[in-house]
Formats: C-alpha cells, sequence, structure tokens
C-alpha cells in the first residue's frame, strides 16, 4: 500500500461508517448537489442520486442521456447538470426527475460542463463554449481555436476559462465584447483550474506536466516530471496547496510564497508503483482524498504526512472522487462501477 501506512488490517472507514453499490457502469463523475444530494453519472447513460442522510436507501436511477454521461457536475441551483455524447444538455433534480437544458447537436458530444452558485451553467462542444443562465436561457456562445480540454468557473462566477491547444482563454462572463485574455503555451491542454483567490490558472498537459500563469503578470509556471497524465486538479479551501494526480503519490504544489517554481513538491502516500488516479481536498482543511488504480481511496494530511485508510483496493481504478460542501461526506466511484459514500462526521 502508499507509503508502507496501509496494512492487510487496515480499518477501512467506507466499512465502518459507509456504504457501497455496485452500479454496472463506469462512473464517469460525481458531485453532491447544493441540496445535499448525491449525484453520480454512468457511462451507460444513467445518473445516480443519493440522499447521504438515508445511505442505505435506494440509489435511483435516472435514464438522462441515451449513450454515455460524459460529465458531470452540481447544478447552479439544485440537482445535477450532465453533458452526453447524445448532443445534450441535461438536468437532474434532487427528485429523480429529468429536464433538457438545451440540445447541442444530435451528432456532438457535450464533453464537460460546470455551474455557478449564481445561477451559471457552461457546456462544451468542440471548440464552443456555450453559457446559459439560471432558467436555461443561452447567454453566449464563446468560440475558441480548437476544441475546448476543460472548463472552471472562478470563485465569484465572474469568468470562465477554457483550456485548448496552444493553451487555455479566460472570458469575462459579463463583458459586452466578447474578447479573451489568452494565456499561451505550445501543447495540448486539457484539465484546468482558477485559484480560489483568482491570481493562478493550471492546466494539465498531454505531455505529463501542468502549466500555470500568474494573472497578475503573466508569469509561467512548469511543473514537469509526472509519469502519466494528470486528470485531477483540487486547490486546497484557501488555494495554498494544489493537489494533482498522475504520479505514484498525490503530488501537491506549495502556490504560497511565491509559488510552485523552483520548489520541489510534497508527494504523499506514495512508494508502491501504484498511480494515484483521483484527488479531491477538503473544503476546509488542508486535508487531499485520493484515489488509485488499484481502487485504494485514503485521505491525507497535507501538513503531517498522516494517511487514513477509507477504502480498501479491488474494486477498480478511482475514476471520481468528491466531497460534499462541508466536508462531512466523501464519495467515490470506479472505472468497474463500484461506488462508496462515507460519512465522517460519525465518530466510531
Amino acid at each position: 500500500m502508499p507509503g508502507g501506512v496501509v496494512s492487510e488490517a487496515a480499518d477501512f472507514l467506507l466499512d465502518a461508517r459507509g456504504t457501497s453499490r455496485e452500479l454496472g457502469a463506469w462512473v464517469i463523475g460525481l458531485a453532491f448537489g447544493r441540496d445535499g444530494s448525491l449525484g453520480l453519472g454512468l457511462g451507460d447513460g444513467t445518473v445516480r442520486v443519493a440522499n447521504p442522510r438515508q445511505p442505505q436507501g435506494e440509489w435511483a436511477s435516472v435514464a438522462a442521456h441515451d449513450g454515455a454521461v460524459l460529465a458531470l457536475c452540481a447544478d447552479a441551483k439544485s440537482g445535477f447538470l450532465t453533458g452526453g455524447d447524445d448532443g445534450r444538455l441535461v438536468r437532474t433534480a434532487p427528485d429523480g426527475s429529468v429536464e433538457a437544458v438545451a440540445q447541442l447537436g444530435a451528432m456532438k458530444w457535450v464533453e464537460h460542463v460546470a455551474a455557478h452558485e449564481s445561477g451559471l451553467r457552461a457546456a462544451s462542444v468542440g471548440k464552443q463554449l456555450h453559457l446559459f443562465d439560471a432558467q436555461g436561457a443561452k447567454l453566449k456562445t464563446l468560440t475558441h481555436p480548437s476544441s475546448v480540454g476543460g472548463i472552471a468557473f472562478d470563485t465569484k462566477g465572474k469568468r470562465v476559462a477554457a483550456s485548448h491547444y496552444n493553451g487555455a482563454s479566460l472570458w469575462f462572463v459579463a463583458s459586452k465584447e466578447d474578447k479573451p485574455r489568452v494565456l499561451e503555451w505550445k501543447g495540448s491542454h486539457a484539465a484546468i483550474a482558477i485559484s480560489p483567490d483568482g491570481t493562478h490558472v493550471v492546466t494539465a498537459m498531454q505531455e505529463n506536466a501542468l502549466h500555470g500563469w500568474r494573472l497578475a503578470d503573466g508569469q509561467h509556471m512548469r511543473m514537469s516530471g509526472y509519469p502519466s497524465k494528470t486528470h485531477f486538479l483540487s486547490f486546497t479551501a484557501r488555494g495554498k496547496w494544489l493537489a494533482t494526480s498522475g504520479a505514484d503519490a498525490v503530488v501537491v504544489w506549495p502556490f504560497f510564497g511565491g509559488g510552485p517554481m523552483g520548489k520541489a513538491p510534497t508527494e504523499l502516500a506514495g512508494g508502491d508503483g501504484v498511480l494515484c488516479s483521483a484527488v479531491a481536498c477538503h473544503p476546509q482543511h488542508e486535508v487531499v482524498a485520493a484515489g488509485f488504480a488499484d481502487g485504494l481511496v485514503l485521505l491525507a494530511e497535507i501538513g503531517s504526512g498522516k494517511i487514513v485508510p477509507v477504502a480498501a483496493p479491488g474494486h477498480g481504478s478511482i475514476s471520481a472522487l468528491g466531497w460534499n460542501a462541508t466536508g462531512t461526506h466523501l464519495a467515490f466511484g470506479t472505472e468497474t462501477g463500484f461506488a462508496g459514500l462515507v460519512d465522517l462526521s460519525k465518530r466510531g
């Protein structure tokens, strides 16, 4: 096990404080809705909805897409927003009812979605990023030089960033003239994150590296050395650290005291050669949840390096991972369709 900390006889939190399900299809993404419910988007086109307050109850199965779910996020107010390979942008309510927000082309893939609590929603199809309001009305379409690889709103919902070939574009949502600030760096850029304070943009690249821009002066940041592609980028609540997947440890970069340039990252829970496939920072504390390619899920405290085992390996590579808003519940899903929900508020 990573770091030699998790032994065969480890007390996994999933066994003591959680519940699990075999969902039968790849868990593409998950999120806790703003109402507290849990939604999981699956490769068979369904969205599963669970109530963390009644974890042993039924996880409702909702037919959201004719094809696969390609992306899922918490919707602006409640419920979940999904994009599918059927060209549809769909909202699934906590009660399981489904509403089509937009049909973006029958032969097109809605590959990335994002939403902000202000009511804004975003969805990308090819080179285009479509913005919608809380009622589903289209606000604008933003066109990029190549296919969008990832999208992210800033904390205030005033800007939206999209990654693409040779960099990223940063747009002011309410601008009368839609002209982006283009952040240039050669290569293919995918996953994207904006720091909580809005000062940095970071992307994961095809070349097994990260690239970042300090917005104040355009300073470039190169973060390399990964043996695999990074699919998950997660800032801690105050933006002090950036946790990443893509190595055989949880790689955490410092974003304080001048940022990560010239500094070595902190590596947590590493050492056995199994790739970290997913990370999610706690919404309040400097703690990272991490999932690995063998199915192991654990918590790692950045300051001390302390490891707490959450779920045993053996159920497929972790493909989705996330916290609820208060950090009392953690959920994960795997490529083989196994999913777990753990209540960390209980005291054993």
